[in-house]
């Protein structure tokens, strides 16, 4: 069941605040992780849509947070397509797919090529007795592995505003301006997502 209310209290460096419900009740605890990852920090007394689970000591805490089209903090929203007989409706929540879709494409393609220049690279040619192509090996392993290809600069500098060690160490290393190295020791988020053993 999903709830309507507006976000009454944040703390944007701890990255959690609180949700007053339209219909009354108790305040319900947020998390920054119950928002989309659109880039977009939460702002105060904006409307929001949420559902509600119970965390392991039995408290309420908002999931799925979701800003209603119409707020001026909420990403415009693509309508779909309407969908003719024998083929299926695409909708706006394709696009992440399609690029995952895309990627996957590229780097098998990037393989499918190594490997063929590793077999073609086997046989000497008729002139020279030399190989005909170098093999790519190392290239190509650098190539299939763009483990940060998912995050990008998006003006999130805090620690709250992250959502995993790999994110936050991509953000230290890639973006300016960023707030998440407080000792200067060059691991981001120590408290929160980087904690050493």
């Amino acid at each position: 069941m999903r709830f309507e209310g507006k976000l009454l209290k944040w703390n944007d460096d701890r990255g959690f605040g609180f949700i007053a419900p339209v219909q009354g009740g108790q305040e319900v605890f947020v998390h920054i992780s119950a928002f989309p990852r659109d880039g977009q920090r939460p702002q105060l007394h904006e409307a929001l849509s949420f559902g509600i689970e119970l965390d392991n000591k039995g408290k309420k805490r908002a999931v799925g947070v979701l800003r209603p089209a119409g707020s001026p903090s909420a990403p415009r929203r693509l309508t779909p397509v309407a969908s003719t007989p024998g083929r299926p409706s695409r909708h706006a929540t394709d696009g992440p797919a399609k690029w995952v879709a895309m990627l996957l494409l590229v780097a098998l393609g990037v393989y499918g090529y190594g490997q063929y220049s590793k077999r073609v690279g086997a046989y000497p040619s008729a002139d020279t007795g030399q190989p005909l192509a170098q093999p790519l090996g190392q290239e190509v392993v650098q190539l299939v592995q763009p483990a940060a290809a998912s995050f990008r600069c998006d003006g999130r500098q805090h620690c709250s505003q992250m959502t995993s060690c790999a994110e936050a160490t991509f953000f230290l290393k890639n973006c300016p301006g960023v707030k998440m190295d407080g000792d200067g020791d060059g691991v981001p988020c120590e408290q929160q997502w980087c904690s050493r053993p």
